[in-house]
């Protein structure tokens, strides 16, 4: 009894960020912990258990690498298994924790309220709970309507209950913006859904359930609320503006780059090629799935794919990057300057400075970790040319779960980079950051004011 009341005051000392962060990593020893077991494997025997770590860490953190092909490797239990971490991980554990109060009746205290706004990443802790609701609500809305659809395109071809069960999983899974899939034992190991490029149905209603998940659920709920994009928020107009703008560069780029490229868009008929196109540049939004062997796209194309992951979805959504907002925030305050305006405007709205400073801080941490992740890589799998360490990094940080060089082909050392890459994309750098600085940084040093200085800059 002392003991536990010991840990409960030594909890109360945690910050929220400190909690998440614990949170999340306690969730992946779990979830590998189970993976590891005979009763997960397709052929009863104990999976490696770093194998198993980087399977659960891949499905907490949504990402979608894999080292193990998820269809042969996995039993029907660790496929839920997977799945469920899968769930847990996209909808945040502190929300599957509320949903679980509310269930029970139980009353959502200030502690759990403050954790619950860190982990959506809201700014706002009025109606916190009943947000909390209407999320849980409509993700469990949008998956059901979304593997109902997908269902109808696979109950033909594998029978009622199996084709539901992969329209669900493949529904989840693209809602939560996992990528992972259960296409290898119909398609090929690690095949993804390079069977279906031509199937509109499933390429239109995967892409669709990436884009939801990736706008965010503030975005989703003030569209459903409002119903007029001129009563939108500042918030909700930025992220819908940045996600066209950037669906609409990958898909023209893709198109028009491997439009003649024999080993992937070269033999397609013109519905191949568009779906594909489309289906690609959405998926790069941190999703992980692919129609076309990536391996074989050109370097131009890698080099778009690289951007476009590093951007990511949007903020308090599935996805991760550095997220969209962050770079129209540094895009704008660009622009802005070289116009020489004293103030960053968007849609006759001014950004605060405190928006600016935080995308500044995001985009530089996610470039440091980028090259120090890259260097480590390369260096540690010689077997990885730069281009293939570059792509496997920022796939891993930014959440994607694409890869060029292949993950099962990382040694020991080079799936514990990817890792804690995956980790640090998932729960957010800028989180674990502060979480860690805050432990050591003395309060009464954060309201000393200093002399200013100057420094010439440029």
């Amino acid at each position: 009894m002392r003991i536990r009341k010991k840990n409960i005051r030594f909890l109360k000392k945690w910050s929220s960020v400190q909690i998440i962060t614990v949170g999340f990593l306690l969730l992946t020893l779990v979830g590998a912990s189970i993976l590891s077991l005979p009763i997960s494997s397709s052929n009863g025997q104990p999976t490696n258990f770093v194998d198993s770590l980087f399977t659960a860490t891949s499905a907490v953190c949504v990402t979608g690498l894999v080292v193990f092909d998820t269809a042969t490797h996995w039993s029907l239990f660790g496929k839920v298994v997977i799945i469920s971490l899968i769930q847990i991980g996209g909808l945040g554990f502190m929300t599957i924790a509320t949903m679980i109060s509310l269930i029970r009746g139980k009353k959502i205290n200030l502690k759990e309220r403050l954790l619950i706004q860190e982990s959506l990443n809201q700014i706002d802790l009025s109606g916190i709970v009943n947000f909390t609701r209407k999320i849980i609500f409509m993700v469990f809305a949008i998956e059901a309507i979304g593997g109902i659809i997908l269902s109808i395109s696979f109950i033909p071809r594998f029978g009622l209950i199996t084709g539901l069960a992969y329209g669900f999983f493949h529904s989840i899974s693209a809602f939560c913006n996992a990528g992972f899939d259960l296409m290898g034992s119909i398609s090929g190991q690690f095949s993804s859904l390079t069977s279906l490029y031509d199937n509109s149905l499933v390429m239109i209603t995967i892409s669709l359930l990436i884009i939801l998940g990736g706008l965010g659920y503030p975005v989703i709920l003030d569209v459903l609320h409002t119903r007029s994009l001129k009563k939108l928020t500042i918030h909700s107009k930025l992220v819908i503006t940045s996600t066209i703008i950037l669906l609409l560069i990958g898909f023209v780029f893709i198109l028009g780059v491997e439009y003649n490229n024999p080993d992937t868009l070269g033999n397609m008929d013109m519905k191949g090629k568009l779906l594909s196109s489309m289906f690609q540049t959405t998926t790069l939004r941190t999703a992980g799935f692919n129609s076309i062997d990536l391996s074989l796209t050109k370097e131009p194309t890698i080099l778009l794919m690289v951007i476009l992951m590093l951007i990511g979805a949007s903020p308090a959504s599935t996805g991760g990057g550095i997220k969209t907002t962050t770079v129209a925030v540094l895009f704008l305050t660009v622009k802005d300057f070289l116009c020489g305006k004293d103030e960053i405007h968007i849609f006759e709205r001014s950004i605060s400075s405190e928006s600016i400073k935080k995308a500044m801080v995001i985009f530089f941490i996610a470039i440091f970790i980028f090259i120090i992740g890259t260097l480590a890589l390369s260096l540690t799998n010689p077997q990885f040319s730069l281009i293939e360490c570059v792509f496997e990094v920022i796939s891993a940080y930014a959440t994607v779960g694409l890869s060029i060089g292949g993950s099962p082909n990382l040694n020991v050392v080079g799936k514990f980079i990817i890792m804690i890459l995956m980790f640090l994309g998932r729960v957010g750098s800028l989180t674990i950051f502060t979480a860690i600085l805050s432990i050591n940084i003395a309060k009464k040093d954060k309201n000393i004011k200093r002399p200013k200085g100057k420094i010439i800059i440029g």
